[in-house]
């Protein structure tokens, strides 16, 4: 049995994506030169070799760019990031194809069927702007926003934390967590476990509980997006807990629904719309207008 893409990525530890870049050496795309010898290396060793749709990605000349947005649900951030990459390619009269889902053959299929100029894998973007920069996503992208986060909760007088993040039940990529954990060490912050969201407020409610008997110095929850925090906050009152006073909540995201709630989300709201455009312009060959600060901020409401 011929070995796929996708045994090379697991291999490599990188997204299928990123193997058809390095392998194909597709034009737009900035990566490290350590992850594109691992990713060789792991080629090599398992005996990969790439069918016919490397030549699209090789040659791909239309005015197309895809986006690979993986298992990635839809949001604010998401639907911001999508809205600044396709307004700035359609002033420079290219066109932006979004793949959802996880199977590698569908992606394989879009890049046959387009031969598309770039191939952009959202987790890139979102981890750091430059993949190649020595400050590996502290200054911008998903690390610099984990830090907007914590910083937050540091500064209202919490020490120790705990994270929020979707069970099994969810397809919801959990690759901010380790940028979390990372966050509240070079903060100072005691980082106690997880809370893992059920698809009910009872438990939920279980889960939080556990956190609390396990580590019952923990005064803050940083949620990897909007929609945790929200389950966290339904099942508080279940506990006999409220948020700040008991555990404080802080989501990511800044959705349309944090300000509906009692309390109100405290959340941070990510630039997506500028780094999305930021991230199109990289992809077409072109630079770009300035490079993105942090990008993220914190929206206070009353939850944290």
């Amino acid at each position: 049995m011929s070995v796929t893409i996708k045994e090379v990525a697991r291999a490599s530890g990188v997204s299928p994506a990123t193997v058809s870049f390095v392998l194909n050496r597709t034009p737009g795309q900035v990566i490290r030169p350590e992850t594109q010898e691992r990713v060789r290396e792991a080629a090599r060793a398992l005996g990969y070799v790439p069918h016919g749709v490397a030549r699209a990605l090789r040659e791909g000349t239309s005015r197309v760019v895809l986006l690979d947005v993986g298992a990635r649900r839809g949001g604010p951030i998401l639907e911001g990031f999508i809205l600044g990459m396709s307004t700035e390619l359609a002033a420079h009269d290219h066109s932006l194809l979004v793949q959802h889902g996880t199977h590698d053959h569908a992606l394989q299929s879009a890049i046959a069927a387009v031969s598309p100029r770039a191939v952009v894998d959202i987790s890139g973007p979102f981890r750091h702007v430059n993949p190649g920069a020595p400050e590996g996503g502290w200054v911008y992208g998903l690390a610099s926003h984990a830090l907007t986060q914590l910083a937050h909760l540091r500064d209202r007088g919490h020490a120790v934390v705990a994270f929020g993040a979707p069970g099994p039940h969810s397809d919801v990529p959990h690759d901010r967590l380790p940028h979390l954990v990372q966050a509240a060490e070079r903060l100072g912050l005691t980082a106690a476990g997880v809370v893992t969201t059920g698809t009910d407020r009872d438990s939920t409610a279980r889960a939080i509980a556990e956190l609390r008997q396990r580590h019952p110095e923990v005064t803050a929850i940083a949620a990897v997006d909007d929609e945790t925090a929200l389950a966290i906050l339904s099942a508080l009152p279940k506990l006999g807990l409220a948020a700040p006073g008991d555990l404080a909540v802080i989501g990511f995201g800044d959705s349309e629904y944090g300000a509906l709630w009692a309390p109100a989300l405290t959340t941070v709201h990510v630039e997506a719309e500028r780094l999305g455009a930021h991230a199109a312009r990289v992809a077409i060959g072109l630079e770009p207008v300035a490079e993105p600060t942090t990008g993220s901020r914190v929206v206070v409401r009353e939850s944290a």
